[in-house]
C-alpha cells in the first residue's frame, strides 16, 4: 500500500510540473523505463533517487519531503502477517490486513457475524470451528491468533484508523458458541469507547429494506499525503478485498453515498428505530434492540 501511495504521489507531482516521463528521465540521466516502472509500482525507489525526483519537481516543503522519504523507506518492509504461509493467510486476507494498517477510516456492514476487528477470541474460535469443521485445534489457534493480532491496529495511539461498524440485528440474535461466548461478545461490543476511534451501530429488523442487502462490505479510506483534502479509497465486497481502488472511482463514490456506511450529517439526529448506538447500559435503552435483547436473552446481560 505504501508503494502504491508513493507512486501515485510521484505521478501527481510530475503532472503538476507539466513534465513527461521522457523529460524527467532525460534530465536525471535515467532510462525512461526506470521512471515508468516506479510510477507503475513495478519497482521501489531509493531515498537518493527520491531526492533527485523531488528536486526536479521543485518540492521544497521539508515536512512533505520527509513524509515521502519515510514512505519510500518503509515500502519494502514486510508486515507481520507476511511471515505466515498462504494456506493460513491467503492473499486476499493479507491484502486486507495491509490495507487496514494504512487506513484512515474503516467502515463496514456485517449482516451475519461480528466484524473481525471486534470479535472476542472465543467468538472467533466458534466461528472458525463452524466454518471449517475439519480444522484441528492447532489450525484454529493459528487463525485466531492472527485475527486477534489484526485488532492491534485499533489500539495504536495517534495512528489508529477511525472504525465505524454497522451490524445487523441478526448478528446479536444468533447464538454463536453458547451463552457465555455471546455474553462476552455482546459486552465487548457494548463497552464504552472513544467514538472518534470506534463506533458500533445495530441495524434493527424494523428498518426494513436497505441499500446493503446485497451482502457485507467494507470501505476503507487513506490520506493522500500530498493533499489532505483528498482520500484514496478501497471498497471491499464479499470475497473481493480490493475491488475499487482510486480516489476518483465513480462506482466507489456511488457506493459510499448510497450505502448505510456514509457518515451521518453533522448535528442531525439519527432516525429513532433505524440505528441503535451501542452504549454501556445497553439493556436499559427503552425500545432499543438492546433492551429487547436483554428481555429475550437475559443470560447475555450483565448488571
Amino acid at each position: 500500500m505504501r508503494r502504491r501511495r508513493l507512486a501515485a504521489e510521484l505521478r501527481r507531482l510530475r503532472h503538476e510540473t507539466g513534465l513527461s516521463i521522457e523529460d524527467v528521465a532525460a534530465g536525471l540521466g535515467w532510462q525512461t523505463s526506470k521512471l515508468s516502472r516506479i510510477e507503475n509500482r513495478q519497482i521501489g525507489i531509493s531515498t537518493a533517487d527520491l531526492r533527485k525526483l523531488l528536486a526536479a519537481y521543485k518540492v521544497e516543503d521539508r515536512e512533505y519531503r520527509d513524509q515521502l522519504a519515510d514512505m519510500a523507506r518503509r515500502a519494502t518492509e514486510r508486515g507481520w502477517w507476511q511471515s505466515f504461509s498462504s494456506d493460513v493467510v491467503p492473499a486476499a486476507l493479507a491484502n486486507l490486513i495491509g490495507l487496514e494498517t494504512e487506513a484512515r477510516t474503516i467502515r463496514s456492514y456485517e449482516p451475519e457475524l461480528v466484524p473481525g476487528l471486534l470479535q472476542t477470541e472465543a467468538y472467533a474460535r466458534a466461528i472458525m470451528r463452524a466454518w471449517q469443521p475439519s480444522w484441528t485445534a492447532a489450525d484454529i489457534d493459528r487463525r485466531v491468533d492472527i485475527r486477534m493480532a489484526r485488532q492491534d491496529v485499533l489500539r495504536e495511539a495517534g495512528v489508529a484508523p477511525q472504525a465505524s461498524c454497522i451490524i445487523n440485528e441478526s448478528v446479536l440474535r444468533r447464538n454463536v458458541g453458547g451463552n457465555e461466548v455471546m455474553h462476552e461478545q455482546v459486552e465487548m461490543l457494548a463497552k464504552e469507547r472513544d467514538p472518534a476511534t470506534v463506533t458500533v451501530q445495530v441495524l434493527s429488523f424494523s428498518s426494513g429494506a436497505h441499500p446493503a442487502m446485497t451482502g457485507p462490505f467494507q470501505i476503507l479510506t487513506f490520506h493522500d499525503p500530498g493533499d489532505l483534502r483528498r482520500d484514496l479509497g478501497v471498497a471491499a465486497g464479499q470475497g473481493d478485498v480490493a475491488r475499487g481502488l482510486a480516489g476518483d472511482d465513480a462506482e466507489l463514490r456511488a457506493q459510499v453515498r448510497g450505502s448505510l456506511l456514509a457518515s451521518p450529517v453533522p448535528n442531525q439526529p439519527e432516525i429513532p428505530g433505524k440505528k441503535d448506538q451501542i452504549g454501556r447500559k445497553w439493556h436499559d435503552r427503552p425500545g432499543s434492540v438492546w433492551s429487547r435483547m436483554a428481555q429475550e436473552r437475559p443470560q447475555w446481560r450483565s448488571d
